[in-house]
């Protein structure tokens, strides 16, 4: 029921928004092995870089229709002009080196697909399986790790922008590559007991 939903005890970064509710009940902390939404995801983060997280969820539908999907090739190949006509967009973040960033990720990406599983490829910085934290509580959860820099450097090395240790640990927390969620939180129980599912939004 609606009343018992909003009863539940969650992490205490998530608000009273719906939005945020959602997220965190059903995809935060979820491991995702699809390739396209890990694409999707890692740049999304990338977007949120000084600005909250809830801002971007009510952002992404938007960009979910303004990139195709998130399709890397589409997003490759857009010019100069069009990441000058998305400047116009209010729906998404209106700044000029994250709208330049997403292309050339985009390109960072498919470069990557060619030598490699890029899911497969993200997944071995924690060693291909969810890394289960018991933190009690919000303070102790950290910003950045060593599995997070190996990443980030990595990253950079191969032509990616806008992550940096924090947004790939942010990234790895909402991918499930690391479940952080508190030991006070309803989905701790779920996901460290090998419950995860995927879920599709």
């Amino acid at each position: 029921m609606k009343s018992s939903r909003n009863d539940l005890s969650r992490c205490h970064w998530c608000s009273a928004d719906p939005i945020y509710q959602a997220y965190h009940d059903q995809e935060w902390g979820v491991p995702e092995y699809d390739a396209q939404r890990l694409f999707e995801k890692l740049l999304l983060d990338g977007f949120q870089a000084g600005l909250s997280w809830i801002t971007i969820l009510k952002k992404r539908e938007r960009y979910r229709q303004v990139y195709q999907g998130f399709d890397a090739q589409f997003m490759a190949a857009q010019t100069d002009a069009d990441l000058q006509e998305l400047m116009l967009d209010p729906g998404i973040i209106r700044n000029r080196l994250k709208v330049h960033a997403a292309r050339q990720n985009a390109r960072a990406w498919l470069a990557l697909a060619e030598q490699t599983d890029p899911a497969a490829w993200l997944w071995q910085f924690v060693g291909g399986q969810p890394l289960i934290n018991h933190f009690a509580v919000h303070a102790e959860v950290p910003a950045i790790t060593t599995e997070a820099q190996a990443m980030s450097k990595a990253l950079k090395q191969a032509g990616f922008s806008f992550v940096g240790p924090t947004i790939c640990y942010a990234f790895m927390q909402a991918t499930g590559m690391v479940m952080d969620h508190t030991l006070d939180c309803f989905r701790h129980a779920e996901l460290a007991g090998g419950a995860a599912t995927v879920k599709q939004q």
